[in-house]
Order: structure tokens, then C-alpha cells, then sequence
């Protein structure tokens, strides 16, 4: 250690000579708003604290000089900053063209700026459309540009301007080791990266202990607790604007009901920031007594109000970034903050399309408390990035290198890798067949594979292993892509953690078999496992009838009955995954007895199994056959022979029939009455048999709120595979809370 910091010292000796003894390092600290400043200011007080080695200028732009942002230049002018120049840069407008055009008056008044400060370097923070226009400047005035918080990755526009800016600056301060990873990877000189962690780390570590219930009392009245408050700052999301405001809208709805103490912060300057603020005025949100919402709090002042928050929730990189330094809960909303590292503290919801998901995040996360996480900074950031000022001799070559990676000679991209289709290994486990196909992400199956399903555990795992290791090697040949396994399986599955945990009688050896550990380390894939009923309605959801539809119901006849309930855009696993049982729904007290033990269930009347042991019934009292139809000595009666028979004109066939359909028409109703789909769908061979059946019953038994829902047959050919590839090809997109 001791000799690094000699070595360190003796470099410092070196550059101030370079650079002339007497000459201080001339540093320009532009900052925009009220966020950037958070991480400057701390720069900007070690600068001015070493006059011996800087001078400083500070320009100050954007959102500090608006009234309905706050005025925030006047808490830099309170941490006794002087500032050099003020540039009104704010275009005023609603959509994108606003920050277009505030990009570009910047440009037109920064060069008179620059050329009378003539600074050696400007530090530039992160990834404003005002810092892409301070870099551009300077980058094309040949003054050398720091760049703080490069590297990173979130959603938005913001990853294209962060990465913007990162290409025209010199020098680079960045907060992870992920961070530093990325700048090398986009061929930035590793000798010019310092990994500093964040500066406003070196401000929330210290900040502690303060007298924070003043702060809490000044802004959220003085009968207000620790841990029982609420922060909410959420800001437009500029590529989807109208979505981002609905989510807006929702979030108010959700802190509305959930009834607490809610200090509500007004967003960026953004295209549509405006229209968020009409929203909050449209709900009374600052004369409600449970709200106040404000332009601006210092910094100082809104750290310890996060600090002692039951949870603060919003789409800001302040609550993924700093808040973690406490262990507040926080509720990431939407996508504006993707993949941004972050602590346990942090509940992401993507996709906060309902009021109800962001009231059950808020349940979850109130007043816990996490472990405190240092991912961004241990509070040594200044020191560094000062040490770091110091290195840099001012006689380098000002034009950056660029750190390209070797290249191979005669490497090119083949047609066949660029004409890949990703695709999904979906394996469906039936009472009879196992099942493995290679599946599209459009739903073609490109190729199928069947085999007969053995009886124990262990042939029956050794066999899907096979067989998907066939299908993998064979997906290269038909130039496919596999992104993962997923598996449609007969009885009760956990599918968070991919486990069987108990079978239907028709597949034996299937209970608490955990299928996701061994396909997974076998194939090195990722594997999702979930019950036959679910898979069904996946299917419909992304390749069927049920596209596009917020609720909806299948029903799968076949061998057993079972099914599938989705509710809003989601679908319903139940809190011991036994949600959509539907085939046990009970439609008489002294009815057949089914498989599960229980008498006068759906399946016990209208399942491919109840129908074939009313046809051997008949059929042992020589009342199936009619004229035009016959049964071979070794042919096994099934369920078929009764349709055949029914069709034929055997009464008591179609009697049968009328009763199995009547039992599937009465469960629907009760299905009706409970979840109110808009759509029921009809799967399996059954299907076609049932339905006129069924849309009978709900016209003489359902309420009239419910006798407009949609009865329809599936068109899919294949929902059990269909559906366990969607587990796949939708992973991306899947929530878990």
C-alpha cells in the first residue's frame, strides 16, 4: 500500500510538471437538475476544496432555472457555489419535439459559454438530453469531457444517450464493476476508467443520526411516523408515453387505496411530464389530506426522508440506486429502470398494467426493512475521482483511442446463424404418450417427436432426457434456436420451482419429482414446468383465442377434464397451485364417483374416461350397437363407440351425451359466476361434442350479466405442446411477485 501511494504521489509530481507547476486545473461542472446535482455536488465541494490544484466554474442549465421544477439553482447558490453562467436551455412542450429542441438551443448557447471559460475539462453526469448536448459541445471545442456514471445499463432513451455520451468523453467515472465491464466492452481505454463508486454515496453514508423527525414533520405533517410514509417519484417513460401516464394514473389509484401518508414528488422535465401533472391535479392529489406533493426537496433533507420511508415506489434511479444505501423497501414501476443493478430492497413490477398489482407490491413491501446494500459506492467516491483529476496531464494526445478487440482473420457471419429461428423444446406428458417437439416462436411446430410413456420414475426421466437431447441436436440441422425447455405435465405442479408435486392416477411414480434440476443441468437450458390446464390456456393466450383478452377460461376435454383461468392478462396458480381445477368443480351431491375420490364431479360425467365406462355399460347390456355400426371381439370399447352411437340414433347413448353435457354446461356456469371471463374455450377432442351443449345451459342457468360470454372451440392443434413452449418463448416477459 505504501508503495502505491508513493508511486501515486511521484505520478502527481510528474503531471504537475508536465503541466506547468503553476498551472491549476481549470474544471467546468455543468449540472441540469435537481438529480444530477445530488451526484455533483459532493465533486464540486472536494474541487473547491483544493483551490491549490482546481478552479472551478459551475454553469448551471435546464430544469434548475424553471419555478415549476422548484428554482433548484438556488440550493446550489445556498452551498455557497458561485455560479459562473445561467443558460435557460427548456423548450416548453408536451411531447418529444420539446426535448429536441431544448437539445438544441443548448447547442446554440453553449460555444459563447465554453470559448469565454476555456476550461481543461468538463464534467458531464450521466444521461439527460442536457448532458448529451454539454458533451457535444465540449467534444467538438476539443475540451476534454469526464463523464460520471457511464457504463450503466436501465430502460428508455436514456441507455442511448448514457452510451452517447460515453463515446465522445475522455475520461470515465463509473460506480460497478458491471459498469466498468461494459466501458471496456464498448472498446473505451481501460487506462482512462476509474471505478469510483457513486459520489452521492459519499453524502447518504454519513447521513445518518440526523435529525430526521423535523424533516419528516416539515413534510409530511408532525403526526407522521418512522417507517410509516410513503416517496413516490415516477417520471414520463419518453419511448411509450401514453403508457407510462396510465401507469401513472394507476400508481395514484393503488397509494389512494392503500391509505397512508404519501409525500408526492412532480416528475422530470420529460415529454409528457405535463400531462403527469394534470393527472395528479385531476385526482385532488394536492389538497388530498393523505398527500403532499412537492416540486423539490434538497437533497439533504430527502435523504433522510427516504431513509426512514415504510417503502418509496416510483420509476426513479434514485430508489434502485441510492435508497438501497438504508434498506428502504422499494417498488420499481415499468421499464424505465431495466437492468439496472439493485439490492434486495427492490420489488420489480414491469409490467404495472393494473391498480390491483401495484396495491399487492405496496402490501408486500411496506414497512420492512432490508439489509443496507453498497453496490454503488462504500463513500470513498470523491477522494478517488479527485486523485483521479489530478492524473491527467493535459499534454496527451486530446483525441481518444479507441481499445478494439483482436479480430480473427475470415471470420464472417453465416446465413444459417443469421436465418436462426428461436425456438423452444416444449415436451408434454400424457396419461399414454411422452411427447417432444421443437416449436416456433409464430407456434409452427418444426419438428415432433413421440414415444410411448413408461410406467416408473426413472425410464420415464431417462426417456425425456433423451428424447430432448435428440431434439436439440436435431434443432441445429432445421436451424433452430432453442432458448428453453418447457413441460405440460398432468396433475398438481409448483412451477416456481419446477416440481411434480402430486400426479392423476393416469401417470404413475409422479409425485415430488423435481423435473427442472435434472433437464436443466443435463441440457443447460432454463426449464419451466407447470400443470397440462395452465399450459392449455398459455397456449390460447399467445397463439389462440385468447390472444389479446384480458379474461378468460379453457377447458380442456379429453381424457380427464381440466383447464386453465387467466385474469388480467395473467394467469391464476392459486396459493397452493390448485387454481383451475375445473374438471372437480362439483355439479351433484350423489353422482358418479370420479378418480379423485369425490362423487358428482365434471369429470366423473363428461371426461373421455366417464364416457367410455358408460358405453362398456351399455355395451355389456347389449344396448351400444345399432344398425351401421359393430365392435370387434378385441377391439376395447371407448368413448368413441358412444359418439358413433348417438349419431346413429341409439337413444340411450344420446342421452348420455345430453347428461355429460348438461354436467360440463353447469361447471361452466359456476365458472361464470365466480371469475366472469369474457371468453370460454373449448379445448380437446370433446370439444366440438360439448359445446352447443354447454352455450345451451348458460342460456337457461347463468345470470343475465353472464349469458353474453363467448363459447368458442380452440383451432389449436396442439395446446399441450403449443402451451408448454409458450412457458419459453414468454420468459422474458413473466412476472413473479
Amino acid at each position: 500500500e505504501v508503495y502505491f501511494k508513493n508511486l501515486s504521489k511521484q505520478k502527481q509530481k510528474e503531471v504537475m510538471e508536465k503541466n506547468g507547476n503553476n498551472h491549476k486545473l481549470r474544471v467546468c461542472v455543468a449540472t441540469c437538475n435537481r438529480a444530477d446535482y445530488s451526484k455533483l455536488a459532493p465533486i464540486m465541494f472536494g474541487i473547491k476544496a483544493e483551490p491549490q490544484f482546481f478552479e472551478l466554474d459551475v454553469v448551471v442549465l435546464g430544469s434548475h432555472l424553471i419555478d415549476d421544477y422548484g428554482n433548484t439553482y438556488r440550493m446550489i447558490e445556498q452551498d455557497d457555489f458561485d455560479i459562473h453562467t445561467r443558460l435557460h436551455t427548456i423548450v416548453r412542450g408536451e411531447d418529444e419535439a420539446a426535448m429536441v429542441e431544448s437539445v438544441g438551443l443548448a447547442l446554440v448557447k453553449l460555444p459563447d459559454v465554453l470559448n469565454r471559460l476555456k476550461p481543461d475539462i468538463m464534467i458531464v453526469h450521466g444521461d439527460r438530453f442536457d448532458a448529451l448536448a454539454l458533451a457535444t459541445s465540449a467534444a467538438l471545442m476539443n475540451i476534454r469531457i469526464l463523464h460520471i456514471e457511464g457504463g450503466e445499463v436501465s430502460g428508455t432513451i436514456d441507455d442511448s444517450i448514457r452510451h452517447a455520451i460515453t463515446k465522445l468523453a475522455h475520461y470515465h467515472v463509473c460506480c460497478t464493476r458491471s459498469a466498468e465491464q461494459h466501458l471496456i466492452a464498448m472498446c473505451e481505454d481501460h487506462d482512462r476508467i476509474l471505478l469510483a463508486g457513486c459520489p452521492s454515496y459519499d453524502k447518504l453514508l454519513s447521513a445518518k443520526n440526523k435529525d430526521y423527525m423535523s424533516i419528516i414533520s416539515m413534510w409530511l405533517g408532525e403526526d407522521v411516523k418512522t417507517r410509516d410514509y410513503i416517496v413516490a417519484l415516477q417520471h414520463p417513460v419518453t419511448t411509450d408515453i401514453k403508457h407510462s401516464i396510465k401507469m401513472f394514473e394507476l400508481t395514484l389509484d393503488a397509494l389512494i387505496s392503500f391509505n397512508k401518508r404519501t409525500l408526492v414528488l412532480f416528475p422530470n422535465v420529460d415529454a409528457g411530464d405535463k400531462e403527469m401533472v394534470r393527472v395528479m391535479r385531476k385526482k385532488g392529489i394536492e389538497h388530498h389530506p393523505n398527500f403532499r406533493a412537492v416540486k423539490h426537496v434538497p437533497f439533504d433533507q430527502f435523504i433522510q426522508l427516504v431513509a426512514h420511508a415504510g417503502c418509496m415506489i416510483g420509476n426513479s434511479s434514485c430508489g434502485v440506486r441510492e435508497v438501497g444505501a438504508f434498506g428502504t423497501p422499494v417498488i420499481n414501476l415499468g421499464t424505465r429502470q431495466t437492468g439496472r443493478e439493485t439490492g434486495e430492497n427492490v420489488l420489480h413490477v414491469r409490467d404495472a398494467d393494473t391498480q390491483d398489482k401495484i396495491l399487492h407490491a405496496l402490501q408486500l413491501q411496506f414497512g420492512k426493512q432490508y439489509p443496507c446494500s453498497k453496490i454503488y459506492g462504500d463513500g470513498n467516491a470523491v477522494p478517488r475521482i479527485l486523485k483521479f483529476l489530478k492524473s491527467i496531464d493535459l499534454k496527451e494526445p486530446l483525441q481518444k483511442k479507441f481499445c478494439f478487440p483482436p479480430v480473427k482473420d475470415n471470420i464472417s457471419q453465416d446465413i444459417d446463424h443469421i436465418l436462426e429461428t428461436q425456438s423452444a423444446l416444449a415436451v408434454d406428458l400424457g396419461g399414454t404418450n411422452l411427447r417432444v417437439a421443437i416449436v416456433s416462436m409464430k407456434g409452427e411446430i418444426v419438428k415432433k417427436y413421440t414415444q410411448l410413456n413408461p410406467k416408473t420414475y426413472e425410464d420415464r426421466l431417462a426417456l425425456i432426457l433423451k428424447m430432448c437431447v435428440e431434439a436439440a441436436s436435431e434443432a441445429v440441422n432445421v436451424n433452430c434456436r432453442i432458448l428453453g425447455v418447457g413441460i405440460s405435465t398432468g396433475g398438481r405442479v409448483n412451477p416456481r420451482e419446477g416440481i411434480v408435486l402430486h400426479s392423476t392416477k393416469l401417470i404413475q411414480e409422479w409425485s415430488s419429482v423435481d423435473l427442472r434440476t435434472p433437464i436443466s443441468d443435463a441440457l443447460h437450458l432454463p426449464v419451466w414446468v407447470d400443470n397440462d390446464g395452465n399450459c392449455a390456456a398459455l397456449a390460447e393466450r399467445k397463439f389462440g383465442h385468447g390472444k389479446g383478452i384480458e379474461n378468460f377460461v379453457t377447458l380442456i376435454t379429453g381424457t380427464g377434464i381440466g383447464g386453465g383461468i387467466v385474469h388480467q392478462h395473467e394467469l391464476i396458480h392459486g396459493s397452493s397451485f390448485c387454481a383451475a381445477e375445473l374438471g372437480h368443480i362439483v355439479v351433484s351431491l350423489d353422482g358418479p364417483e370420479c378418480l379423485c375420490g369425490s362423487q358428482g364431479c365434471i369429470e366423473a360425467y363428461a371426461s373421455g374416461i366417464a364416457l367410455q365406462r358408460e358405453a362398456k355399460k351399455l355395451h355389456d347390456d347389449d344396448l351400444l350397437l345399432v344398425e351401421g355400426m359393430s365392435v370387434k371381439e378385441e377391439e376395447i370399447v371407448s368413448a368413441a363407440h358412444l359418439i358413433q352411437a348417438a349419431k346413429l340414433g341409439n337413444t340411450k347413448a344420446e342421452s348420455i351425451l345430453r347428461t355429460a353435457g348438461t354436467a360440463l354446461g353447469l361447471g361452466v356456469v359456476n365458472i361464470l359466476h365466480t371469475v366472469n371471463p369474457s371468453l370460454v374455450i373449448l379445448s380437446g377432442v370433446l370439444a366440438n361434442h360439448y359445446v352447443n351443449a354447454v352455450k345451451d345451459v348458460i342460456n337457461r342457468q347463468a345470470l343475465s350479466s353472464v349469458k353474453t360470454v363467448d363459447v368458442v372451440v380452440s383451432n389449436l392443434a396442439d395446446p399441450a405442446l403449443l402451451g408448454a413452449a409458450s412457458l419459453v418463448l414468454d420468459y422474458t416477459t413473466r412476472r413473479i411477485y
